[in-house]
């Protein structure tokens, strides 16, 4: 058994494929140099929403509230955000506690855990975090087409500039 392995509701039918996909991905998150691997477990078309950053698709955009207007502005890739969730840390260990599909057979899930990091400075810290995921199949492969991370503690990973 996996250490990235989670808890789902008995009784549901879930595909095991989806199962395996989770287990790979958190261990691939974890994983300090698996940046090209990461980006990949995306579509092309992807939207990724990670606390306040939102890239869409691998050439990304950023929306930036302005006042009463949403302004668009090109952003880095699903792969440069990766890049740089690994700048201030040096270590990171995400636990996915349980994950529930919406119904059996679904293809999407809200999750939720933990992420231990350690960071450049010195400093631990473990953040509670949720996520809402959408996963397709692609060429025989499992990928997600829409991934948001909720982070409760996000204040202190955005004071810090994590």
């Amino acid at each position: 058994m996996s250490s990235y392995t989670s808890e789902y509701p008995a009784g549901d039918k879930f595909d095991p494929e989806y199962k395996t996909f989770f287990e790979k991905f958190y261990e691939t998150s974890d994983t300090p140099t698996a940046h090209e691997e990461y980006s990949k477990q995306f579509t092309h078309d992807a939207t990724l929403i990670m606390a306040s950053k939102r890239v869409q698709g691998r050439e990304g955009l950023y929306k930036l509230p302005r006042r009463s207007t949403v302004h668009l502005l090109t952003c880095p890739e699903i792969l440069s955000l990766r890049q740089g969730m690994w700048e201030k840390v040096y270590r990171r260990k995400h636990t996915a506690f349980k994950v529930f599909p919406f119904g059996s057979n679904s293809n999407e899930v809200m999750l939720y855990g933990t992420v231990e990091y350690g960071l450049k400075d010195g400093r631990e810290a473990t953040v509670d975090w949720a996520a809402r995921a959408h996963l397709v199949k692609q060429d025989g492969a499992v990928m997600m087409d829409f991934y948001q991370v909720y982070l409760v503690s996000a204040g202190y990973i955005i004071a810090r500039g994590l």
